[in-house]
């Protein structure tokens, strides 16, 4: 019997629980199982990391093998130069991004068209690391931090420009009307103005960049090459390949776990300001 009106049932449908379920199983199997396996073998002896498993340990030597991972794997050294690169190569990517995005998003005309069309093109065509290391050996910034610092800006700075278009677009031209009444000029306005409204789409690009930046080994293996200037990430690469580290994976994998604890405690401190700064860029 059906019933019409304000007294239909309601037919609740009995698999709806079964999405979330299938999500979490996925999510369990694509990224629980390695993040344990990680873990857990970063706290077993060398006998049981030999073959990398998900069992427990027999004995776990955690403190044993995170010390000799930082006495013998230069983490302070690669932190510092980790730091060195990306920190740099994520200010220029805000402030050159900010600024091409607020003339994307008042310019009008087929040049400005065009010419956004070609700024967000990084984020379909990849970057070509030969032409890249061929031009920096022109310009005399191979091996050199300068040199990496611009690889990373160029490869990211369409996705800096994409958000922030977005937002700005949504943004009151008002507000700056109204400051260029007040005599402000177009300095004041892009730094009094703009970028204080920009706040949550700085804090998602920032985030990106940050996170990228941090665990590239290939870039920088061509740019840098290694030495003292090498990342956490391309000094692990060579540490790991060092007679030393051979077939050591309880060692490798407790670098890897040092190596990821500065972003994820990034990440999960700042989880809400990436999702609203998308959000924000992209949707409105």
């Amino acid at each position: 019997m059906t019933t019409v009106g304000a007294f239909a049932p309601v037919h609740r449908r009995p698999w709806r629980w079964v999405q979330p379920v299938v999500v979490l199983l996925i999510a369990a199997v694509t990224i629980g199982i390695p993040l344990w396996l990680v873990a857990v073998t970063s706290v077993k002896p060398q006998a049981e990391a030999i073959k990398p498993n998900l069992s427990l340990p027999h004995h776990a030597q955690a403190a044993a093998n995170y010390q000799q991972t930082f006495d013998e794997g230069k983490i302070v050294q690669g932190f510092v130069n980790s730091l060195l690169v990306v920190a740099p190569s994520v200010v220029l990517v805000l402030l050159l991004g900010a600024g091409a995005a607020w003339v994307f998003a008042r310019r009008k005309g087929r040049l400005v068209n065009a010419l956004y069309a070609l700024s967000i093109s990084g984020l379909l065509l990849p970057p070509a690391v030969i032409t890249i290391v061929m031009e920096l050996r022109q310009l005399g910034l191979a091996g050199t931090r300068p040199g990496m610092i611009g690889v990373y800006a160029g490869m990211y700075l369409s996705t800096s420009i994409f958000f922030m278009t977005g937002f700005i677009r949504a943004l009151p031209e008002e507000l700056e009307e109204a400051a260029r009444m007040d005599g402000a000029g177009p300095l004041r306005v892009f730094l009094q103005i703009i970028l204080p409204l920009l706040r949550p789409v700085i804090a998602t690009a920032t985030i990106m960049v940050m996170l990228f930046a941090w665990s590239d080994i290939f870039y920088a293996f061509f740019v840098l090459g290694g030495g003292d200037r090498a990342t956490l990430p391309l000094n692990l690469y060579q540490v790991a390949s060092a007679q030393l580290y051979l077939n050591n994976w309880h060692l490798i994998f407790a670098y890897v776990v040092m190596m990821s604890l500065p972003m994820v405690l990034v990440f999960v401190i700042a989880q809400r300001r990436i999702v609203s700064g998308i959000t924000s860029g992209a949707v409105k």
